[in-house]
């Protein structure tokens, strides 16, 4: 594939128009977003937004948090093809456009606690068609299974911007030009290592963790040389950065459930749903430690799930831990 390639003329050689005009407008805003992560430290958008101001999953609101949402708004109201969105950052749904056909999942700033020390951070996201007729979009609309996604992607902020994105083709990564403010074709058919040795996981939660997973992870730390064991720990504690390097590295991401919750910590619709669809789509595999995270039914739009997704040998290796 021409490494030459714009975001946009691959998007509307391979999509419906819609559909490409409402990637082409997200990744629109993601650039904004990247120029204002760049430049965090000498424009006052470090720390929180304000004083005991959280979200709805009860977490501290980062000023760039309540800044990405708006951007990640103003572009998808632009596009036009988008109804309506669901953001970890609001707690209903925003509508948008009622003719739009599409509806998105986004978590707008993935780890954004990072962005005062200036590590990597993200933006996560899938898209779904809609399944009510044209009108203002229905609660069915967002609650889909991850199966029926028509594109999911992340983007991540670090020493270059990154744009990793599957329309349900395969997998292919748009690395942002400072030279044109344009995306262009740098990782093409993006396929993740069959086979992983380094395992992601926050470690220092290791008390919290069921007997399965503390396990699974004295399995990674054994030594055997037989399969080049133990296994190296990495973690950045940004979900698109620990997936972007398990997927052109190979490996295992993981967020468990604490022992004794039925649920892991990560929302399903805009965290563990997008990133399942990518893995998948790049051949490897995603579980919530029982069952297919992209088979999963949807019942609420913050709903929390496990997730432990990577190279096809580490993913199946945990399932013999988790599912007994």
């Amino acid at each position: 594939m021409d490494k030459r390639m714009k975001l946009s003329d691959f998007l509307t050689g391979s999509v419906n128009l819609e559909l490409a005009k409402l990637l082409i407008a997200f990744a629109e805003g993601c650039k904004v977003i990247s120029h204002l992560v760049n430049n965090a430290g000498v424009s006052d958008i470090f720390g929180a937004h304000a004083p005991d101001f959280t979200n709805v999953h009860g977490e501290e609101v980062q000023k760039l948090d309540h800044l990405t949402n708006k951007i990640l708004h103003d572009y998808l109201a632009a596009a036009e093809s988008c109804a309506g969105y669901i953001s970890e950052e609001t707690e209903d749904v925003t509508y948008i456009n009622d003719t739009g056909n599409y509806v998105v999942a986004m978590d707008p700033l993935d780890g954004s606690s990072n962005i005062d020390i200036a590590a990597p951070v993200g933006t996560i996201f899938s898209v779904n068609e809609r399944l009510s007729p044209i009108g203002k979009i229905q609660l069915s609309d967002f609650l889909q299974k991850g199966a029926n996604a028509k594109a999911a992607g992340y983007v991540t902020y670090g020493s270059s911007t990154v744009l990793v994105l599957s329309t349900g083709k395969g997998v292919n990564g748009f690395t942002l030009s400072t030279g044109d403010n344009d995306f262009y074709i740098s990782h093409p058919n993006i396929v993740i290592p069959e086979k992983g040795k380094i395992y992601s996981i926050n470690q220092g939660n290791i008390s919290k963790f069921g007997d399965d997973v503390r396990g699974f992870i004295d399995y990674c730390t054994a030594v055997d040389n037989n399969d080049s064991r133990p296994y190296r720990l990495r973690y950045i504690g940004a979900m698109a950065a620990d997936m972007h390097r398990t997927l052109l590295k190979g490996g295992i991401f993981m967020y468990p459930a604490n022992k004794g919750e039925a649920k892991g910590k990560l929302r399903l619709l805009y965290e563990c749903i997008p990133m399942a669809f990518i893995v998948e789509q790049a051949g490897g595999e995603a579980i919530d430690g029982k069952m297919r995270i992209l088979e999963i039914q949807p019942s609420d739009f913050h709903e929390r799930c496990a997730i432990f997704t990577g190279s096809k040998n580490l993913v199946q290796k945990v399932a013999e831990f988790t599912k007994g």
